[in-house]
């Protein structure tokens, strides 16, 4: 039997202008980039203008986002927390109904399934703490040239926003990116990528009912079970230009 380390977890708490905001189980890697991630898909800045400063104190577990003036915090955090479902403990502010009201995106770029399963096959190589515990998520943001920018997580939505809160804080266009994750695509994911106008998500398991009616009214691609020569497009657009109907099809197993 081979032994493999055991994967971390660690309770961070986000604090903005002072107020709790949210506790969290994150891996203790790229913290900055799941601040801004997070802050980012939950609405409470747009760029990283909005942000004064940003403090980490790992050894405590603590983040301390100050907003610009104008910002406003406090009727946000009167808002409904929902508990997302999976690992890491993920919390949203955002519901089903509230994702809905968000604005289509605008994207043109367009893919096919051998790419994504080519692109799949090496970001499944560049995920070191997965190879290293077997427990742990990652995500990746792949530009136009197909280069990737990778993150980890025990936290399948922790890791969506690391890469996220990367490229917001690169100033990255969103219309040239795809996203890629190894967990499933539930709403509150299905959120992240619409609000930062990402318009095709693939992983290597399963989309839920309500991210796929979601992603077909925010005109968002989405493909699940990406894994070999397998791949199942979940969703009617035409940004995956050889879908084939043995391929589809598999959308209702």
């Amino acid at each position: 039997m081979v032994r493999k380390k055991c994967p971390e977890e660690h309770t961070v708490t986000l604090y903005i202008n002072r107020y709790e905001l949210v506790s969290i189980q994150l891996s203790r890697v790229d913290w900055e980039d799941w601040a801004i991630g997070y802050l980012f898909s939950e609405g409470i800045i747009d760029q990283m203008g909005d942000l004064k400063r940003l403090i980490i104190d790992d050894y405590r577990g603590k983040i301390w986002a100050d907003l610009m003036s104008g910002r406003e915090v406090e009727s946000f955090l009167q808002q409904r927390r929902h508990v997302t479902a999976g690992c890491g403990r993920g919390v949203t502010f955002r519901s089903i109904s509230d994702v809905g009201q968000l604005s289509k995106v605008d994207y043109s770029r367009t893919t096919t399934l051998s790419y994504l399963q080519q692109k799949m096959r090496e970001f499944s190589k560049l995920t070191p703490l997965y190879l290293e515990t077997g427990g742990m998520h990652a995500a990746c943001l792949i530009n136009s040239s197909g280069e990737f920018i990778v993150r980890e997580d025990i936290g399948r939505h922790n890791a969506v926003d690391k890469v996220f809160g990367y490229a917001v804080r690169e100033r990255l266009n969103p219309k040239d990116l795809i996203l890629l994750t190894t967990g499933r695509i539930s709403y509150e994911m299905l959120s992240k990528a619409a609000r930062f106008g990402v318009g095709i998500i693939g992983s290597r398991t399963a989309a839920t009912k309500q991210a796929v009616e979601l992603a077909d009214h925010l005109e968002i691609e989405v493909i699940g079970y990406i894994r070999g020569q397998m791949a199942s497009v979940y969703t009617s657009g035409d940004r995956i230009t050889d879908r084939l109907p043995q391929v589809a099809a598999m959308a209702d197993l």
